[in-house]
């Protein structure tokens, strides 16, 4: 979050799936950053759900997950994610790679 604000982005948190799907039910953002071990379901089923959405379907949803066995990230794909962050997570290159997935969306849009 720290990183994230001191690059100029405003940040907002969901601690579950219930909350993340209330607020995203009133607000589009950028960037959905999935923690893919939320609790009460899983993030590549919160990333099902959210991606049919109509309003939702453009924004890059982005997988950051301390799995990181074989098959990972093709999961976190097929569930609909556009990326995939393992942790621990290089703040260093974070906000980099957080503009790049952006500008890309603006620019399919």
């Amino acid at each position: 979050r720290r990183v994230l604000t001191a690059e100029g982005y405003t940040v907002v948190e969901a601690e579950n799936a219930q909350q993340a799907l209330e607020y995203l039910g009133k607000e589009t953002p950028d960037l959905i950053l999935m923690d893919i071990n939320i609790p009460e379901i899983d993030g590549y089923t919160l990333t099902k759900q959210l991606k049919a959405r109509p309003q939702l379907q453009h924004v890059p949803i982005i997988a950051m997950t301390a799995n990181v066995m074989k098959g990972d990230m093709e999961k976190a794909l097929q569930a609909g994610c556009d990326g995939y962050i393992p942790k621990p997570i290089d703040i260093d290159l974070l906000p980099e790679q957080i503009a790049r997935y952006i500008a890309k969306s603006r620019s399919v849009q």
